[in-house]
């Protein structure tokens, strides 16, 4: 009698292992075998991290194997077990690979079809068909959309993380609980004896060394060193954690009525300001979305401000960006003065406090969870709800969106809720966050995630005339080695633009990105449809770039830029100023953060910096969704480009004093997982 020979693989994670009785059943081409019983209580088959054998005989041959079906029954008590993937040895000694890596829960079956990767117009066979249909039947009851917040692209149905379908949740929930997480931080960096004292001010700039000093990191420390200096002022809008909003500004805009006459001493090349501008020389960033916003009023002890400035930098003779004019508000007049370099030392570092301050809020809440957090949880769930896991591009894009959907759920449900963390440190917080992405919403286009396209948009492109702008530099190169991948792999199963028309599990993935993320808006720009091979693999590159690249650029830099409090206050305690010649030390000071609202920013910028426990970078794929060789070949391809732009990125930062590295490969994590 035809014998097979069944490996199961148990994953690692903590529990992962089952003490259930375990059956397995093969269906092939020629018929089905009985359910065969694998494992059963007090057997110690299938512990953690197990590779278990066994031989399953049948009566006849079954022809080519189709389907696996795994059944789990409970024992005692419910007991998941985490099925990595199952091998089949046939009796003409043919090997099949059946990729899982799912968590099987309660009493329930599973049915797993072999790794080949297929689109649907592969499937000729009626029970793939159907097996193809029922899944995502399943998924789409499982992973429903649903309205946090007027305006925001919509998110997972679910309230807390222990209602997310296992297979998406983390493995250890405290290990991401924002609490206790920012109450570690804060208790390792020895900062909790203050995390209490709210209303508490500082007694000066030094004071806040009591808090910082603790932590010895290279870039952290320049940052308290030279944070006063023009220089650094401009280097963050080129290298820092929010290095996305600086523009090439082709006109100085009425709403900021600066001339010639008051910045002509920082001007070195006996131009005029309007010949700068015709020359490329200056720069612009406007806070603008920020005008209007509700500033936090949850805490009546404490009034919290907010400004929208408007920042003009110039491109002095050594390549430096440095500022040359702030103005504090959107609207011009004697009471929002235009400060300037020239004038009085604590006017002039009061206004830079202020545009810090604006870029920490645009940063949080737009180029941070907007822009990265919440987009990519629109990616996530369009994946699960319109891509079989036998589909290409399911295998491609599922390493991308590990515990996206987790760590957002997670964070709606303790950090930016109603009451949440981000209400205890920060001015936009008590609603104001809200505001700011329903806002933010409107400016969400789809050119502006496509990273070359933006760089160019905004004027910044030329690296002969901006040289030190290594976010721009080592994007694109991450961009183009993500893309080549995206090339290669689609290359492999679109043998045409008429195949990628066909697609209709591909074009339910893109619609739904359209309508359910971007909330069906025509001026988002974001595809209904894909009609070409070049088109898809942009489209593909946009959203590993964004789940990986970018959020590791704008992420992990954090604790790095905003660790020493006044380089980025988390609120302001004072008004900005409306005229000049009357700021003090002891006013610029009052308006920082108190030392309890220092604390909890100072934990939430460490928590957010760290890496996951078992992180997994960009390139790396233990789970063998792909079995084929060409693809892996294409992988392995992708991590010898990877590794290129690392090598390139180590050796220009030798001897650096301010290295930049959020964007080299081997610090991007695959996904979106804090």
């Amino acid at each position: 009698m035809p014998s097979y020979t069944v490996t199961v693989a148990t994953g690692t994670q903590w529990f992962a292992g089952t003490d259930d009785y375990v059956y397995l059943s093969l269906e092939g081409t020629a018929g089905c075998s009985e359910r065969h019983l694998l494992d059963k209580p007090f057997y110690n088959d299938f512990e953690r991290g197990a590779v278990d054998s066994y031989d399953v005989t049948v009566e006849e041959d079954l022809g080519e194997i189709q389907l696996i079906k795994i059944e789990k029954r409970k024992y005692w008590y419910q007991d998941d077990w985490y099925l990595k993937y199952i091998t089949v040895k046939t009796p003409m000694g043919d090997y099949l690979e059946f990729p899982c890596y799912r968590w099987i829960t309660d009493e329930k079956e599973i049915v797993l079809r072999d790794g080949r990767a297929k689109l649907a117009r592969d499937d000729k066979i009626q029970i793939l068909k159907q097996h193809r249909r029922k899944e995502l039947e399943t998924r789409q009851k499982t992973y429903r959309w649903k309205e946090w917040h007027p305006g925001f692209p919509l998110s997972i149905d679910a309230n807390s993380h222990s209602d997310l379908p296992r297979d998406i949740q983390f493995d250890n929930e405290k290990g991401v609980d924002f609490i206790l997480n920012y109450s570690k931080a804060m208790e390792n960096l020895y900062v909790n004896r203050f995390m209490h004292m709210f209303q508490s001010s500082w007694s000066d700039f030094a004071d806040f060394e009591r808090i910082f000093v603790r932590i010895s990191n290279t870039i952290s420390e320049y940052v308290m060193q030279h944070w006063k200096e023009d220089f650094m002022f401009g280097y963050q809008f080129l290298n820092g954690c929010n290095p996305v909003l600086i523009r090439r500004c082709t006109e100085i805009p009425k709403k900021l009525p600066v001339t010639t006459d008051m910045v002509e001493c920082s001007l070195e090349r006996n131009l005029t300001l309007e010949e700068e501008v015709k020359q490329g020389n200056i720069f612009i960033v406007d806070y603008e979305l920020l005008d209007g916003v509700d500033a936090n009023k949850t805490d009546p002890c404490t009034i919290q401000y907010l400004a929208a400035p408007i920042c003009l930098l110039y491109k002095n003779l050594e390549n430096k960006i440095v500022p040359i004019a702030i103005q504090l508000g959107q609207k011009p007049g004697p009471d929002n003065p235009i400060f300037l370099p020239s004038d009085a030392t604590y006017d002039w570092l009061l206004a830079k406090i202020w545009v810090r301050s604006s870029d920490f809020h645009i940063h949080q809440t737009v180029t941070h969870l907007l822009r990265t957090h919440l987009v990519s949880e629109v990616f996530s769930i369009a994946m699960f709800r319109q891509l079989p896991a036998v589909h290409p591009l399911f295998k491609l894009l599922v390493p991308h969106m590990r515990f996206t959907i987790a760590i957002n759920t997670k964070a709606r449900e303790q950090l930016i809720c109603e009451c949440g963390l981000f209400d205890k440190a920060n001015a936009t917080g008590g609603g104001g966050h809200v505001q700011m992405v329903q806002k933010a919403m409107k400016e969400l286009t789809y050119s502006s995630l496509c990273f070359p396209e933006e760089i160019k948009a905004k004027g910044m492109d030329s690296k002969e005339d901006i040289p030190y702008y290594y976010y721009r530099d080592d994007g694109i190169n991450v961009w183009e080695a993500i893309k080549s991948f995206a090339e290669d792999v689609i290359h492999i199963y679109y043998e045409s633009d008429e195949v990628v028309c066909e697609d209709v599990e591909l074009q339910a993935f893109v619609k739904d990105i359209y309508v359910y993320g971007m909330r069906g808006v025509k001026a988002s720009g974001f595809p209904k449809t894909i009609r070409t091979r070049e088109k898809l693999s942009e489209y593909l590159t946009v959203i590993i770039f964004t789940t990986s690249a970018q959020h590791a650029a704008v992420n992990f830099g954090q604790y790095d830029w905003c660790s020493w409090i006044p380089n980025a206050p988390p609120t302001m305690r004072c008004p900005p100023p409306t005229e000049k010649g009357t700021v003090t030390i002891e006013q610029i000071v009052e308006s920082l953060p108190d030392r309890g609202r220092s604390c909890w920013h100072l934990g939430a910028v460490w928590a957010l910096s760290q890496f996951q426990e078992n992180e997994l970078f960009l390139g790396m794929y233990p789970d063998e969704h792909f079995v084929e060789k060409p693809v892996k070949e294409a992988m392995a391809k992708f991590r010898k480009n990877l590794d290129e732009i690392v090598n390139a990125i180590t050796e220009r930062n030798k001897n650096k004093k301010l290295p930049y590295y959020y964007l080299s490969p081997d610090r991007i994590p695959n996904s979106v997982a804090v």
